[in-house]
């Protein structure tokens, strides 16, 4: 067990005295949390919350453990600061698991050209786990999916990807030029973990309900083989998998909002933010916030069987 980050999510939940709030602002879901609370105090041997009331209470080791419990989380991120002084000229950068593997190329060989003595390090992970490396210390710069909240960390600018349907190339669908979502009724539905994006999970799900979709299965992963098989659909960017198709959502609905997040500003921070925003630019087809198509509700045409 990560001692020390398990002490920085009991922190938050001492401070908040709500689990609820508490998820939000560690940018994870609440039973994860809970889960890891949980592993705190069986490792401890204590009960650190009281949670028969209504309202959680710290119990007498856990008001003894706050204070502590700070102090050690400040000594692991002065210890954290001072090795990595000496390790200069890395930047480690959290990176989607489902992002391109072009953008990731094309973000690596841009940095090299406006950076070439920093060495870019990605790493792999949803942004909920990104928001607890950022937090402590393990990463220095994220790209992260929206909505997310997680006080401390900064944010660089939001772009948005309207994401269209992934089917499978022998769908129905896969044959008409634009997808209402109520047209994809009775089709299961695989997207990220909800344990990993959050944000991106239930906004996309209030989406899909508002317009009539309601999945019969919601799958959770990042590989598309489920779609493949054309037992499930996907939301997402166009891509050239072969037995694939891709086709618009009318009234673009479906939406994901990107933006890098940190909590330590550096010039090689910033570096990265600017490199990162003209690539996926370039590279992915994302836009500025402030200049994507309005998401609106569309009035269903038809449907198709």
């Amino acid at each position: 067990m990560d001692l020390v980050r398990h002490l920085r999510y009991f922190i938050v939940v001492a401070e908040e005295l709500h689990f609820g709030n508490a998820a939000i602002r560690l940018g994870m879901a609440q039973p994860p949390l809970s889960q890891r609370i949980k592993r705190l105090e069986d490792e401890l041997g204590v009960r650190l919350f009281d949670r028969s009331a209504r309202q959680v209470r710290l119990t007498e080791a856990g008001r003894l453990l706050v204070g502590e419990a700070r102090e050690i989380v400040v000594r692991a991120d002065r210890l954290r600061d001072l090795v990595r002084q000496g390790e200069g000229g890395v930047l480690k950068v959290g990176v989607p698991p489902d992002l391109a593997d072009s953008v990731i190329a094309a973000l690596v060989a841009a940095f090299r050209e406006t950076s070439p003595d920093v060495r870019l390090a990605p790493a792999e992970s949803w942004t909920a786990d990104q928001v607890t490396a950022l937090a402590d210390g393990v990463l220095d710069v994220g790209l992260v999916r929206h909505p997310v909240s997680a006080p401390g960390l900064r944010f660089g600018q939001t772009l948005v990807q309207p994401y269209g349907v992934l089917l499978a190339e022998d769908d129905p669908l896969a044959a008409v030029g634009e997808v209402h979502l109520a047209d994809l009724a009775g089709r299961e539905l695989l997207m990220p973990p909800r344990e990993g994006e959050p944000g991106l999970y239930a906004e996309t799900l209030a989406e899909c309900r508002r317009h009539g979709y309601v999945p019969r299965q919601v799958h959770e992963g990042a590989g598309l083989g489920l779609v493949l098989a054309g037992a499930a659909v996907a939301f997402g960017p166009r891509v050239g998998t072969p037995g694939l198709a891709w086709r618009p959502l009318l009234g673009s609905p479906i939406a994901c909002r990107v933006s890098t997040a940190w909590r330590q500003a550096t010039a090689e921070v910033a570096g990265f933010s600017a490199v990162a925003v003209r690539i996926l630019k370039e590279s992915a087809g994302m836009t500025d916030e402030a200049a994507a198509p309005t998401r609106r509700v569309s009035r269903r045409p038809g449907m198709l069987a």
